[in-house]
C-alpha cells in the first residue's frame, strides 16, 4: 500500500506540475528521488520511536513488516528535494508545494491502509464508535482478544480524505501559491499531535512521542508559511497578473499617415477651395 501511494502520490505531482511549467520528467525524477530520502527517514523516527521492538539489526530495515512514521519522511524529503526547488522561481516554489503536499496526503492516505492491514498504531481500550474490535489475527503490535481499542491509522484515513478534497479544490480555484502547503501542515500536525496521545506503543521523550516533536515542527513552519511567505506570494500574483495584461494590453504603434489633403499653406485642395 505504501508503493501504491507512493506511484499515484508522484503522479498527482506529475500532473499538477505539468500546468506549472514543469515536466513530468522531472517531477518524477524529483519524487524518486525525495521518496527514498522519505522512506529512510520515515524508518529511522519510527526506529526511534519504537525501541521496545528492535531485537536485531535487521528489524531496523524490516520495513516490509510496516513501521514508518511519515512525519519523519515529510523532513527527509523536503532536505533532499532543496536543491532542485532552489532553482525555480518563488511562485513556482509555492505552487509545487502545494502540488507535493496534495500528493503526500494522497500517498498517507494509501499507506494508512497498510497499516491497518498489518495491526499497528493500537491505542487503549475504549468505548468509542470508531474503536476497532480485535477477534483475532497476527498484527505488529499486541491486542486481547474480544477487546476494543483505538486505532489510530483508521483515524487518519477517515479525516485525511476531507483535507485532500480541500486542498484539490483550492488549488483548483488558483488560491495564492503556498496556501495549500500551510493548511496541510496546520491540518495534519494537528491530527498527528492529537491521535499520537491515543497510541500505546510508541516511545515518548519528555511526554511527547518523536513523531509530536516533529508536528511541532511542521506546525511551526505551515504558520510561518500561512502568515509571512503567502502575502509575499500573493504579491507576485499581482505583479505577474499585471505583467500579463500589460503585455496583451500592448499594441504596435501605428505608421504615422500622410496628411489626407497637402498642409493649406501649401495652396492644397483645401486652400484652393476657400480662395475659390
Amino acid at each position: 500500500m505504501f508503493a501504491i501511494g507512493v506511484v499515484i502520490g508522484v503522479t498527482i505531482v506529475a500532473k499538477w506540475g505539468e500546468r506549472y511549467g514543469v515536466v513530468s520528467d522531472e517531477t518524477v525524477g524529483l519524487g524518486v528521488r525525495m521518496v527514498v530520502a522519505g522512506v529512510i527517514g520515515s524508518r529511522l523516527t519510527w526506529v526511534l520511536t519504537h525501541l521496545s521492538s528492535i531485537d536485531s539489526p535487521l528489524d531496523v530495515i524490516a520495513i516490509w513488516e510496516g513501521g514508518l512514521q511519515y512525519s519523519g519522511g515529510f523532513v527527509a524529503a523536503l532536505i533532499v528535494g532543496w536543491p532542485t526547488f532552489r532553482h525555480w522561481d518563488t511562485l513556482k516554489k509555492g505552487r509545487m508545494l502545494d502540488a507535493a503536499c496534495l500528493g503526500l496526503t494522497v500517498g498517507i492516505i494509501l499507506g494508512r491502509v497498510g497499516c491497518y492491514s498489518v495491526g499497528e498504531h493500537f491505542g487503549g481500550t475504549t468505548t468509542f464508535f470508531l474503536g476497532t474490535r480485535y477477534e483475532g489475527g497476527a498484527t505488529r503490535e499486541p491486542a486481547l482478544l474480544g477487546e476494543t481499542i483505538h486505532n489510530t491509522a483508521l483515524y487518519e484515513d477517515l479525516h485525511l480524505p476531507l483535507l485532500a478534497l480541500l486542498l484539490w479544490f483550492l488549488m483548483r480555484r488558483r488560491i495564492t501559491p503556498s496556501t495549500a502547503a500551510g493548511i496541510f501542515g496546520i491540518w495534519y500536525s494537528l491530527g498527528r499531535f492529537g491521535t499520537d496521545f491515543l497510541r500505546a506503543y510508541d516511545e515518548t521523550f519528555a511526554g511527547l512521542t518523536g513523531a509530536q516533536w516533529t508536528c511541532l515542527g511542521i506546525f511551526a513552519l505551515a504558520s510561518y508559511i500561512l502568515i509571512r511567505v503567502r502575502p509575499r506570494m500573493a504579491r507576485r500574483v499581482e505583479a505577474e497578473a499585471g505583467a500579463v495584461s500589460d503585455d496583451e494590453g500592448a499594441v504596435e504603434p501605428e505608421e504615422e499617415l500622410e496628411p489626407a489633403y497637402p498642409d493649406h499653406r501649401d495652396g492644397g485642395p483645401a486652400t484652393q477651395e476657400r480662395e475659390g
